[in-house]
């Protein structure tokens, strides 16, 4: 488990490489700036008062709290927590590392034009309120996981919906009030590429995202079951695989060239969409979820273009889109498939979606409306390193900031 939780902690530098590899050097600072706080802004938050929003104990499924900071009596590193699997502190320490994510995937949607203070308000307020409440409906024992009774109910081995949906619902508001970046859109609304400063970097981020999901997943089974944990790793991996391979493809008939970075998200995609049902499936059934999230990914990404929203990353495609689809997917393959868990997957796709949407769209319209989340025109032209930390990413070599 601390494997583990070494291997999701590592993810965060897979996130940051992604994200500044897929932006223009102008902003490399103010994304990295934004990254370091993320994971430790989360930590704290998490440690004063997530864990024990997440899992509060008994309460009435929909929210509770078990107080302020961790327990430190001799319980829990004792052989009656968790089974003895792990203790008390591993148990925090692997979750915190979960909690951070779901404000990193917001942080790469909006990356090159949003405010740093705004950023970081709601980046508290997300990790350590929203996404704790959602958890808790289901890996806290609240309502999700009881739906149709004890044993039925909403399922979501990793969370394809309680991290990755719920980054990718708050992304998806976020660049919705905060617009596009200058020079997106042209004519009629067409979409214009921008393209990313560094895609080497952005590749090995995709792929340090892909081996921190051996410790995403595989921590999930929540022992060192060699059984479970290999099936475990074997579809993720499937997936992730048949992801590329899917997005690869579709692309390629679509727009007639090699598209590494469809390549690379449609990677992402298929990690995504197996996590919610990685240890029920096949691997034949994960190398079908991981197809189908590559061509969503292509999909996707057109998608986001015809609405005029502009994620740099694609993180609402990679992180909501194929986040609803792997855990609906669990009600159509895997052990668990049929119409009632189907029925079930919907209802915690859809809880989770009104409230993080509701949530999001509370705290960034107050922020819009009250100090204002944009940065000014020269600023955004000039680039955010220069204008809000005021150095450069590479401090011998300045590109055209335009």
């Amino acid at each position: 488990m601390m494997v583990c939780t070494a291997l999701v902690f590592f993810m965060h530098s897979g996130f940051a490489f992604l994200e500044i590899g897929l932006t223009r050097q102008k902003n490399t600072i103010n994304i990295l700036f934004k990254n370091i706080f993320i994971i430790t802004v989360g930590l704290l938050m998490y440690y004063i008062g997530g864990f024990n929003l997440m899992y509060p104990g008994e309460f009435n499924g929909f929210l509770g709290f078990a107080g302020f900071g961790l327990e430190t009596d001799a319980a829990g590193v004792s052989a009656a927590y968790a089974d003895g699997g792990y203790t008390y502190w591993t148990d925090f320490l692997f979750q915190g590392m979960f909690a951070a994510t779901a404000a990193t995937i917001v942080s790469g949607a909006v990356a090159e034009r949003i405010k740093l203070g705004p950023c970081m308000i709601f980046t508290v307020i997300y990790v350590g309120l929203v996404y704790p409440i959602v958890g808790s409906w289901q890996w806290g024992g609240g309502f999700l996981s009881t739906l149709g009774g004890e044993d039925a109910g909403f399922y979501d081995f990793a969370g394809s919906t309680l991290v990755h949906s719920v980054g990718g619902w708050g992304a998806l508001v976020a660049i919705w009030l905060l617009g596009a970046r200058i020079g997106k859109f042209g004519e009629k609304g067409k979409p214009n590429a921008i393209p990313g400063h560094n895609i080497p970097m952005a590749t090995a981020g995709v792929l340090i995202l892909w081996l921190g999901w051996f410790g995403f997943n595989g921590g999930s089974v929540l022992s060192a079951d060699p059984a479970l944990t290999s099936l475990v790793l074997t579809t993720t991996c499937l997936a992730a695989a048949a992801g590329g391979i899917g997005a690869f493809a579709v692309s390629t008939l679509a727009y007639k060239n090699y598209d590494l970075t469809m390549f690379l998200n449609g990677i992402l995609g298929g990690l995504v969409g197996i996590t919610a049902g990685a240890d029920l499936m096949t691997p034949n059934e994960a190398v079908m979820i991981g197809l189908i999230s590559g061509a969503i990914i292509v999909g996707g990404v057109a998608l986001i273009d015809r609405l005029r929203l502009d994620d740099p990353v694609g993180a609402v495609t990679v992180h909501l889109i194929c986040g609803i689809w792997g855990t609906l997917a669990v009600g159509l393959f895997g052990s668990k498939a049929g119409a009632d868990q189907l029925l079930y997957q919907l209802a915690g796709v859809g809880a989770a979606g009104v409230f993080c949407m509701l949530s999001a769209l509370t705290i960034i319209f107050t922020l819009k409306k009250t100090i204002g989340i944009r940065v000014d025109r020269q600023e955004e032209l000039e680039g955010l390193d220069l204008h809000e930390h005021g150095m450069d990413s590479y401090a011998d070599f300045r590109m055209n900031q335009h």
